[in-house]
């Protein structure tokens, strides 16, 4: 499922918010359903937690707390260290490259959706995964992939149900900083990890408000979503067919989905997990191009196909 500070923000018309929030409702009752024992969610980070200090292109949360952004949770989250580490070993035994984190902050893009799909970021135990998509250089998508199948390889040697979360937007270029444009204290924030006070928090609220109201308006230069795009991916993803990901080049989806539409790596280890189970069939298909919440915002809900 996409994420997006806005949904906890004023300005998002209540026609959009009403139609999204049904959305949400219907993958709560598909999540409320299976009753997960155990939630594994792979996500992005908007230098809340990851730095360009230290920028692994994976990490795994073996403790985990939320910054508490945008109204989400603050606080720590319910990691099972014990699994958590054993994941770890098995992805690197795997042949998969991954940091681990014993103190991993992790922001809205993984909090949101625990919070929208459980009520509550610490219902459930959860293995949060980091996956950077937005400090360039990135790796190839093909790797998300592998990372993907090695977690459900894993998830597979454990007697639980296991809710496997994507979280990130489609097509999407919101006012994110960069090393090449950011200025002398921003780079501070994202290279060194510089906190934020409580007045500068408000201040990027504003900042990010106020591009969405423009951004609607079309009165903005912020790359268009492109939902032709995000049609053909979300239809590659019903299919399963996802080594048709390993063609796409960083430069092909920046191009048709703008600087954050990476974060569909999310969505690609996420299903890629869920296919080391054997074929799987999406049920809950959602989609909105959201100017509002300047995001091409999805949602899916799959399950492995039982055998007749």
């Amino acid at each position: 499922m996409s994420h997006s500070p806005l949904l906890n923000l004023p300005g998002p018309s209540p026609d959009l918010l009403d139609d999204v929030n049904a959305a949400i409702a219907q993958a709560r009752e598909f999540v409320e359903e299976f009753d997960p024992e155990l939630v594994v969610i792979f996500s992005p980070d908007h230098y809340n937690g990851f730095f360009y200090k230290a920028m692994p292109p994976f990490c795994i949360g073996l403790h985990a707390r939320g910054v508490g952004d945008y109204g989400t949770h603050l606080g720590p989250l319910e990691v099972p260290e014990d699994i958590a580490t054993d994941c770890a070993e098995a992805v690197l035994a795997a042949g998969v490259d991954v940091a681990v984190s014993a103190s991993m902050d992790v922001d809205h893009g993984t909090v949101q959706p625990l919070e929208k799909l459980f009520g509550d970021a610490t219902s459930r135990p959860v293995i949060p995964f980091f996956i950077n998509a937005i400090a360039v250089p990135l790796g190839p998508l093909h790797r998300c992939r592998a990372l993907g199948a090695a977690v459900g390889d894993y998830l597979a040697t454990l007697d639980k149900r296991v809710l496997v979360i994507g979280s990130g937007g489609l097509s999407h270029s919101p006012p994110v900083p960069t090393l090449a444009t950011a200025g002398p204290a921003v780079l501070q924030r994202i290279v060194h990890g510089e906190p934020m006070s409580a007045e500068q928090r408000q201040a990027r609220q504003a900042v990010v408000i106020d591009a969405a109201r423009s951004f609607a308006a079309g009165d903005s230069d912020l790359q268009p979503l492109n939902p032709a795009w995000d049609h053909q991916l979300l239809e590659i993803i019903d299919a399963g067919r996802l080594s048709e990901f390993d063609s796409w080049s960083n430069s092909f989806v920046l191009y048709e989905g703008g600087g954050s539409a990476h974060e569909i790596r999310t969505w690609l280890a996420a299903f890629s997990a869920l296919a080391t189970a054997g074929p799987y069939q999406t049920t809950v298909r959602y989609y909105k191009p959201a100017a509002e919440l300047i995001a091409g915002f999805a949602i899916r809900t799959a399950r492995t196909v039982t055998p007749k």
